[in-house]
């Protein structure tokens, strides 16, 4: 008979205590905005979404004139502009006048390389798709009409000029771009569902996870469900944004495997997208088991890498799901390997934070850090792609010495004090980050 371990045999430690639950609340339930009549507006304003059909109905109608989507790089936003091409040659559009236009790697819409590529194609309609949005000059130089559907943290006026900018972003449960673009265009053709429901489904997961639940005000998707199975489109969504993630930037190949593919089953053979996953899944391996430091307040946990290939969202995500401390608010993962002279870094909220009130804003956590420098210039300097995205996934690229100035107002890695009075309350060491409450 085995003897049970007493307090010498486990190093006088006793039972380990079990992780207390916590509660996370499902994300269909956030409370809804409402107008002045009490009536919930979601996913966006009405009067929004009735202008985004009129500029689609508008653009499909127009005789001989080039129409350039810009989806952004990930499964939301390759859906969301596939749901809006396939929308537009079911409304009557020539596809040879659609042309998609893919950012090169560590850009954005507004830098003037990218702004010169899309001018170059002389596009009459522009449509732009999860890719945030911030106050800019005109998409391209020329004559043309723009349309920004989005759902990232942005203000009513950040939108480049002469733009309608349809955001999601303040109407929680906030909709994913791929779900508000399938909702703008549902009713402008019988043959959207069909042909686009399993996109939606594939992009909102992409954003929300595969956990996420199809109820009100979300659309029933349970018959979509049925003919498409969780676990397919779920694999889909794993294998669309690998390429993205890759150190070659295969983002064309992953557009060309989605146009290509009539349902979620059609991608789980592409060879170049199981190629691409294999990478980064190796990748990701690879950088995954950094440690972290915390910064001296213990507020933020800090992991560097240095991968040619985008893996610090995922491992962020990864470690948000394994730290845990009733201080630990953000979760941050800078690459210095992505970007020559930049760090490329994403922040998550550590799933111990997410049932916070007043919940985690890691935008404001961001910008406070910033703004607690010694040198009033630093927020500038990080430049406008700092602190962009979502209050709970948010992220940026910035030049390292900035960054590094970043990291100094955290005072990462230094030492807690040690005096009697203070020992207890500011060991921020690594064990103490698993197993709390």
């Amino acid at each position: 008979m085995k003897r049970a371990a007493t307090s010498s045999m486990t190093g006088g430690r006793g039972p380990k205590k079990a992780r207390a639950a916590i509660e996370i609340p499902e994300y269909h339930l956030t409370p809804s905005a409402r107008d002045d009549r009490g009536e919930i507006i979601w996913p966006a304003p009405v009067e929004k979404i009735e202008a985004a059909r009129s500029f689609i109905l508008e653009c499909s109608v127009s005789a001989g004139e080039r129409t350039l989507i810009v989806p952004d790089k990930d499964a939301d936003g390759l859906t969301s502009g596939m749901i809006l091409e396939r929308t537009l040659t079911l409304l009557g559009l020539d596809p040879d006048l659609i042309t998609a236009y893919l950012l090169e790697k560590g850009t954005t819409v507004h830098d003037e390389a990218s702004r010169a590529a899309m001018t170059a194609l002389k596009p009459a309609f522009i449509f732009v798709l999860d890719q945030g949005s911030r106050q800019s000059p005109p998409l391209v130089e020329g004559s043309h009409r723009g349309l920004i559907i989005d759902h990232h943290h942005a203000l009513e006026d950040d939108h480049p000029q002469g733009t309608l900018h349809v955001t999601a972003c303040h109407y929680p449960p906030v909709a994913t771009t791929s779900l508000l673009t399938y909702l703008i265009c549902h009713e402008m053709h019988e043959k959207v569902e069909e042909t686009c429901d399993w996109l939606c489904i594939m992009g909102t997961h992409g954003d929300l996870g595969n956990t996420f639940k199809w109820e009100p005000p979300f659309p029933d998707m349970k018959a979509t469900l049925k003919v498409h199975t969780k676990k397919a489109i779920n694999d889909a969504v794993s294998l669309i944004n690998a390429p993205r993630r890759t150190a070659s930037y295969d983002v064309p190949g992953a557009w060309k495997a989605l146009r290509a593919a009539n349902s979620p089953k059609a991608l789980l053979s592409d060879p170049s997208l199981l190629a691409a996953r294999a990478e980064v899944n190796a990748e990701v391996e690879r950088c995954t088991h950094t440690a972290p430091k915390f910064s001296a307040d213990g507020r933020i946990a800090v992991f560097r890498i240095s991968s040619a290939a985008q893996v610090h969202p995922v491992i962020a995500t990864r470690w948000a799901g394994h730290l845990s401390s009733s201080k630990l608010e953000v979760v941050l993962v800078a690459n210095e390997g992505y970007l020559p002279g930049m760090i490329n870094f994403s922040c998550r909220i550590p799933r111990c934070a997410r049932a916070r009130d007043p919940p985690v804003n890691i935008i404001e956590v961001l910008r406070d850090v910033a703004g607690r420098a010694a040198d009033p210039t630093l927020r500038e300097r990080l430049g406008d792609s700092f602190a962009r995205g979502h209050k709970e996934a948010s992220g940026g690229i910035v030049p390292k010495a900035e960054f590094e100035e970043f990291l100094d107002v955290l005072e990462v890695g230094k030492k807690p004090d040690t005096s009697p009075k203070k020992a207890a309350a500011q060991a921020n060491t690594l064990l103490n980050y698993f197993g709390k409450g």
